[in-house]
């Protein structure tokens, strides 16, 4: 009898169905321990976004998306499906990638957040936005910044070695223009540039 495998559509889907479940269950911690105030009055955090201290009062069920656009106004960050199934939401929390619609802003306490408004160094851009420059890499730009934080994660990661990983380790970032084929030779320049 052959062995069942799952696509890579029911393998997201199960994954998505799991994170939604640790953000309750983060959530039901998070109230347990703002049990001895009112939780609608919010809770302070302290945390590091783009490289400067931030200080916030945030209510238990607010998302770091929602945070992030709505209060700090750091719109480079798109609010895509509000689900964590497209990727438009990528953010780079302690140098790795999350999707900012699934994290909950109060459990960000003493993290360092990067968004896409701090990838360039002024007038310098980053080594992925250049390529994505170079190769064409967007159509529309809805989703390139959540494309450049993630790159910008995987990077990092060092799991990448060929087109195929790319393709693998970027797959929870959707593009609806249909440009996928730019933005892995734009990443894939960047991944050939950046090793020894």
């Amino acid at each position: 009898k052959p062995v069942a495998t799952l696509t890579s559509r029911q393998a997201r889907a199960g994954v998505t169905r799991v994170l939604r479940l640790g953000m309750w269950v983060a959530m039901a911690r998070t109230l347990t321990v703002m049990n001895q105030t009112d939780p609608r009055q919010g809770t302070d955090i302290a945390l590091t976004i783009n490289a400067q201290e931030v200080r916030l009062r945030v209510q238990p069920d607010v998302t770091l998306l929602d945070r992030l656009r709505e209060r700090l106004k750091l719109t480079g960050t798109k609010k895509g499906c509000d689900h964590g199934q497209c990727g438009a939401c990528t953010v780079l929390r302690d140098g790795k990638r999350i999707n900012a619609c699934l994290a909950l802003a109060v459990m960000q306490d003493g993290a360092s957040i990067t968004t896409i408004e701090s990838v360039a160094q002024g007038e310098q851009l980053h080594p992925l936005q250049e390529a994505f420059l170079e190769h064409d890499a967007f159509q529309c730009g809805y989703c390139t910044p959540g494309q450049i934080c993630s790159a910008m994660g995987m990077i990092t990661e060092g799991r990448a070695r060929t087109r195929d990983d790319i393709r693998e380790l970027m797959s929870g970032n959707l593009c609806r223009c249909g440009a996928y084929a730019n933005i892995v030779v734009a990443v894939e320049d960047v991944l050939k540039r950046s090793q020894p």
